[in-house]
């Protein structure tokens, strides 16, 4: 690629990031934001989970809650269930993929919990039945898909599906998704703490 190739690939990802401005998916956000900052200050804690650049998505999101995003602040209950790697090599060889990270939501998730799947198409089968074993177990849920969500919207109490179709311009959206969620968390515990 030249110069004025890449040039036109960031035009391209800005278009879309203006695309994404613009439709119904910022209020997605902003009810992720409450259910989460609700979540925390009761007490509950986060469990994330994807495959592939979205199993990173869900380290890089539960490092900066844990640690810190922008501000200094108390250190938030949130867990990657794609970290464990005896855990995930040896549930999967012994049993199957697909119950990998449902088997944690059975180990870690308690009711008032937040179970929050990424899946840029909304059909990853671990990803699913994780989200169905969190609905059983009465945790709430939050997934992080594209397009119209697939088969993951039905499993969601907040469903933040990018309205792009191209797997690159979906996580692109999702990382500034969950930036955007950090930040807006860390403001509403400010806020909170504030007003004490």
């Amino acid at each position: 690629m030249m110069a004025d190739e890449f040039s036109s690939l960031f035009r391209q990802i800005a278009a879309n990031m203006t695309s994404v401005a613009d439709s119904s998916y910022p209020a997605s956000i902003a009810r992720a934001v409450d259910l989460l900052s609700d979540t925390f200050h009761a007490g509950g804690k986060l469990l994330i989970f994807g495959n592939g650049g979205s199993s990173a998505d869900a380290q890089h999101f539960a490092a900066e809650l844990v640690g810190r995003f922008a501000a200094e602040r108390r250190a938030l209950p949130a867990i990657a269930l794609t970290t464990n790697q005896a855990l995930l090599t040896a549930w999967s060889n012994d049993h199957t993929f697909d119950d990998v990270f449902a088997r944690q939501i059975d180990a870690l998730g308690s009711p008032g919990d937040v179970a929050f799947g990424i899946s840029t198409s909304g059909a990853s089968a671990n990803v699913l039945k994780a989200l169905e074993r969190a609905r059983a177990r009465r945790l709430q849920t939050i997934g992080l898909t594209g397009a119209n969500g697939g088969a993951m919207a039905a499993l969601c109490d907040v469903v933040l599906a990018v309205p792009q179709t191209t797997t690159a311009r979906i996580q692109e959206v999702h990382l500034v998704t969950y930036h955007a969620i950090c930040a807006a968390v860390e403001a509403r515990l400010a806020a909170g703490a504030a007003s004490r």
